[in-house]
């Protein structure tokens, strides 16, 4: 492989180290920010991002609050849960992991968090404010992303950003955060998906190719210019195998390459845990 690796770490590392500082100013005010997830089904993937999520919340000082809701409960116990949180004043931002069991309505769920404390910037008030510019919880992957391009020296402003994939936790809300005049934004984002005929064609002019479809392998080094910025952002699982949207073979052409892991899911659970701070810091 020729391609330089996008390793996410250092900028997790860079971000948690923030983040600690932060907390433990709050703390000198009497307050510790708190991060509660809910959890509806039985998924072992989702399952493991939340023990992450708790993982490292505890590594930089901040409480974690965990719901668990099976998946023959009634939808009601989801927006109960919601309800608990939403009035807890330990927890100061939290997040319903998505997806949820068959049978729940993430939406209705998400529409029913406060605002104010919803640590994946995916509540329609802050997907608005996102929209409008306005300051607000940005999503975390697509935070994540913008991030790394930012620590890699990756300039995005006038360039072609094709995004491939439209789904409401990353390929939307990132196509509109790269188009915002702002540092690691202002570029030309294309967003193609499946009912796009043509989509190599497209992928082909990106200067920067970013895939969010959870299909392995979908991209081939046959859909990348040469010397293009290559990021994974979907992922799928093969039993306990992660394997990302990006074939590996695509380093031979690219110029930067995220790798199978490391890459992008270590600045969504930053971005996850700044979000939480900023969420506290609003309660001075």
């Amino acid at each position: 492989m020729t391609a330089q690796l996008l390793e996410g770490g250092p900028v997790a590392e860079s971000v948690l180290k923030d983040v600690r500082s932060r907390v433990e100013t709050l703390e000198s005010s009497g307050i510790t920010p708190g991060l509660g997830t809910i959890l509806v089904g039985d998924d072992d993937a989702s399952a493991g991002y939340v023990r992450k999520k708790h993982e490292t919340c505890e590594i930089v000082g901040i409480n974690s609050f965990h719901r668990q809701i099976n998946s023959f409960d009634s939808p009601e116990t989801l927006l109960e849960a919601v309800t608990e949180f939403n009035e807890n004043p330990q927890i100061h931002g939290y997040i319903i992991q998505h997806p949820v069991a068959d049978g729940f309505d993430f939406n209705q769920a998400l529409s029913a968090m406060d605002p104010n404390k919803d640590a994946d910037g995916l509540h329609p008030i802050n997907l608005g404010k996102l929209v409008l510019q306005e300051q607000g919880p940005v999503p975390c992957t697509p935070a994540g992303i913008q991030a790394m391009l930012i620590h890699y020296g990756i300039d995005i402003s006038g360039k072609h950003v094709v995004v491939v994939g439209r789904g409401p936790t990353l390929g939307r809300p990132l196509s509109l955060l790269l188009t915002t005049k702002s540092p690691g934004g202002n570029a030309a984002v294309t967003v193609v998906h499946s009912a796009v005929k043509n989509i190599p064609d497209i992928t082909r002019e990106a200067d920067v190719l970013i895939a969010a479809v959870g299909i392995p392998s979908f991209i081939t080094p046959e859909m990348v210019k040469k010397d293009a910025v290559v990021i994974s952002g979907g992922i799928s699982w093969e039993g306990k195998k992660l394997l990302a949207d990006v074939d590996e073979s695509v380093g031979e052409v690219a110029s930067w390459i995220t790798p199978r892991l490391g890459g992008v899911g270590p600045t969504t659970v930053a971005m996850l845990l700044r979000n939480t701070v900023e969420a506290a810091e609003k309660t001075l």
